[in-house]
């Protein structure tokens, strides 16, 4: 197979792989060196407890392994944040993220090939997914289906981690504030072309996941990039508020035209239906201006190029701002 003449950059996160990340970082190397003309790999440690430091000055030694960038963070961070290190830090022309343990890089070829035809991003899902227990797996799947709902996406189905992005779409997620959230789904709610793709092979290993973790990480996605939970809040203050107003106008006409009312009960009502008022009016001016702080501060560039387009002739450049000499009898040739 011939290689292609592309930069690809391949990120890759670590932790407390001392034993492994040689053999990880060469199998990389290997399959890359046949693939394309020039490539690096991007190793991100996860602030790793096991003395792995000591393994990447070897790796990056003389004798070590070429095109290796280790970047070794101090405190560990979840998996998108420490994807969005790496896409901040690679430089090749396509950028890959890889799980070494649970994706094939042997699909990587046929990856490329989506991207370097055109697609902006290519996902590719393994229909082989690593265990996991059943209370993750329920909760995995009740947030999937939830912001599918929300946000017309399925992150597993539709946006997994095991992906290409070109420089362009690179680009676009580092203009964000928030490159580690838009990280997970920008890619696949930009409006960039892209191509999903599926393939069966069976796992190396399985990276043990922590619920709680996973919960917190689901919970900051969609609540940075969807308004629904807030709105929700906004609806709940509006519709008590227009309760109480109702609630309020009730008493009134109970104590106009109703003779055996009990003494001090429309004076307490009507205290209590205009504290209650108070509140959810309050609660929802502070809604909607937290819908509207969350807006600007998540807010990515005003607007991003996706593809340009130039015909072939373009007149504008046959006329040029240069007039030809003409010869003029007032003009006096050099002695």
């Amino acid at each position: 197979m011939e290689k292609l003449p592309i930069f690809l950059s391949v990120v890759t996160v670590v932790r407390n792989d001392r034993d492994q990340v040689r053999e990880i970082a060469a199998g990389l190397c290997e399959a890359l060196g046949r693939l394309v003309s020039d490539y690096e790999v991007v190793i991100i440690d996860n602030a790793s407890q096991d003395g792995s430091l000591e393994a990447y000055r070897d790796l990056v030694s003389g004798s070590g392994l070429p095109n290796l960038q280790v970047y070794a963070l101090t405190k560990e961070v979840d998996l998108d944040t420490a994807y969005s290190v790496g896409l901040e830090n690679a430089l090749g022309d396509f950028i890959a993220f890889i799980d070494p343990m649970t994706d094939d890089v042997g699909f990587l070829p046929s990856m490329l090939e989506e991207a370097v035809g055109g697609a902006d991003v290519v996902f590719a899902a393994n229909d082989q997914k690593p265990e996991q227990g059943f209370l993750y797996r329920c909760v995995s799947r009740s947030f999937n289906w939830l912001y599918a709902r929300l946000n017309d996406v399925d992150l597993e189905r539709d946006a997994p981690q095991f992906r290409v992005l070109s420089r362009r779409v690179a680009n676009f997620i580092l203009q964000h504030p928030l490159p580690s959230i838009t990280f997970r789904h920008l890619p696949a709610t930009g409006g960039f072309s892209r191509a999903n793709l599926r393939y069966s092979a069976p796992p190396k290993g399985a990276r043990s996941k922590r619920l709680m973790e996973s919960v917190d990480r689901g919970v900051r996605l969609l609540v940075t990039t969807t308004r629904a939970p807030m709105r929700l809040v906004t609806w709940l203050s509006f519709f008590g508020a227009m309760a109480n107003v109702v609630y309020s106008i009730y008493v009134l006409g109970i104590a106009l035209f109703k003779e055996d009312v009990a003494p001090g009960w429309v004076t307490l009502s009507l205290q209590q239906s205009g504290m209650f008022l108070l509140v959810c009016v309050v609660l929802l001016v502070l809604g909607e201006y937290i819908l509207h702080m969350a807006n600007l501060t998540s807010e990515g560039p005003r607007y991003h190029v996706g593809q340009e387009f130039t015909s072939t002739t373009m007149t504008r450049r046959e006329k040029l701002n240069v007039e030809e000499a003409r010869k003029s009898p007032y003009l006096v040739p050099p002695a």
